[in-house]
């Protein structure tokens, strides 16, 4: 979805960085952080991001 809506993102596999865990409470895969913060966990609705990267 964010590859539709045009948003470059990095993907980060948390069991090779642990220390994204540390910083974010991500109990559920993927998690979102956003300008440093966790703004979804799980796969959000797309009108959901829709509305974050408006």
């Amino acid at each position: 979805m964010l590859e539709q809506l045009g948003v470059k993102y990095d993907v980060i596999d948390v069991t090779e960085k642990p220390e994204y865990l540390e910083k974010y409470p991500i109990f559920m895969a993927p998690g979102l952080v956003i300008d440093g913060k966790l703004e979804f966990t799980g796969i959000p609705k797309k009108t959901d991001l829709e509305k974050k990267f408006s």
